[in-house]
């Protein structure tokens, strides 16, 4: 054992080489299943192109069906937003190693890892059956979507907490409900509330392609104009919604920056 650590040491360059060759041989094997006709590539930018053109120029007309379209497009996410972090925090707090029992963990992480694994296409397939279409149906399938990814994010916060404080209170003959209240959410709520804004900011987009189903929103206008080859009127949606995904990032952004300097 001791010859081959020195080994190791002396040439320690080959242990980087075959690791470079394991993730060379990987994505070999990866693109090797993809199957991709690189000669079919090459032969369809003519149809690329022509598809592009249909795009412009963009179509003034329906301006402010878009805005309506797009207005209820962040309601949905405003409201699918909250519901799912209010939901998302008891599962956090189940999920977290320094808090919850073994037995607990295992069942929160098993309910996040069940609902990450429903692509929000059928969430929303699900909602428009029990609601009809609408905005209803997507801003449920957003709900329980968004517990999927910040139930995780709120874990990893609350794992992330500095264990002494929690030892410090937990010494002092804290409850854990003020152990939690003290020495948990002062430091968790910086970060919990950046999450929560780039989880909202994320669903104007995921909103917009549940309406591809009929759960309301921007995206059900936009699959509509172009099922109906309308790409002009479908063009004029997709810059509405960029212009507002873009001030929406930039001021969350903003704000994420703010929050991190308070922490």
């Amino acid at each position: 054992m001791k010859y081959f650590v020195i080994f190791w040491k002396r040439f320690a360059w080959l242990s980087r080489l075959l690791i470079f060759c394991l993730i060379i041989a990987i994505y070999a094997w990866a693109l090797q299943g993809l199957k991709v006709d690189f000669e079919l590539l090459k032969n369809s930018w003519p149809y690329i192109t022509d598809f592009i053109s249909r795009l412009f120029p963009p179509d003034p007309a329906v301006l402010d069906i878009a805005i309506q379209a797009l207005v209820e497009t962040i309601q949905m996410s405003l409201w699918g937003t909250t519901l799912g972090a209010i939901l998302s925090l008891p599962i956090a707090i189940a999920s977290a190693h320094n808090i919850a029992p073994v037995w607990l963990q295992w069942l929160a992480n098993l309910l996040q890892n069940i609902v990450r694994s429903v692509p929000s296409i059928i969430l929303g397939l699900i909602f428009v059956a029990a609601t009809g279409l609408g905005a209803p149906a997507g801003t449920l399938a957003l709900s329980i979507y968004t517990i999927g990814y910040l139930a995780k994010l709120y874990q990893q916060a609350i794992e992330a907490v500095d264990s002494r404080s929690i030892e410090y209170l937990q010494v002092t003959g804290a409850s854990r409900l003020q152990t939690a209240q003290y020495g948990i959410l002062p430091q968790v709520l910086p970060l919990g509330l950046g999450y929560t804004l780039w989880m909202f900011e994320y669903n104007i987009r995921a909103a917009s392609v549940l309406g591809v189903v009929g759960a309301g929103g921007i995206g059900f206008q936009l699959k509509s104009y172009i099922d109906g080859f309308e790409y002009n009127k479908a063009t004029t949606m997709m810059l509405v919604l960029l212009i507002v995904v873009t001030i929406i990032d930039f001021l969350s952004s903003q704000l994420r920056k703010h929050l991190d300097s308070s922490r």
